[in-house]
């Protein structure tokens, strides 16, 4: 069983630093974003449209994986709680999970998103669709 983890892509980004990047998609400073596939996965961009709402999983490459405890938000005042009780992206396995909505379809391989809260050159490990709601 092959348990390699593959990037399939990257962030194109205006944020270039991850102290200026806010801490959530929903929050002031949250960009549209380039999203650049690798070609190898054209085939499984198939059905996506503009207006489609995807989960955007990323590896978040500069956090620190030995952070077990943090401050909630970086907010010194609050007592440390374990990573996993936060949505810090310093913990073992730095993934990130944005919600974004396509914007537009710019080439085969190039999605525009938006909101996205990562800084540039970000790994792109999987996108997922949010099921359509019927009625």
């Amino acid at each position: 069983m092959d348990q390699t983890l593959k990037i399939i892509g990257y962030v194109r980004s205006e944020i270039k630093d991850i102290n200026s990047a806010p801490k959530m998609e929903n929050e002031p400073g949250a960009v549209q974003v380039r999203l650049e596939l690798d070609p190898e996965y054209m085939e499984a961009m198939d059905a996506l449209a503009p207006g489609c709402e995807l989960d955007l999983f990323t590896w978040l490459h500069k956090a620190d994986r030995s952070t077990l405890k943090v401050h909630p938000r970086g907010n010194k005042a609050l007592p440390k709680r374990g990573v996993f009780a936060t949505r810090s992206p310093d913990r073992p396995n730095p993934i990130g999970l944005h919600r974004v909505t396509i914007v537009a379809i710019e080439t085969p391989t190039t999605l525009i998103v938006a909101p996205l809260e990562v800084i540039d050159g970000t790994p792109i490990i999987d996108i997922k669709s949010k099921p359509n709601k019927t009625k």
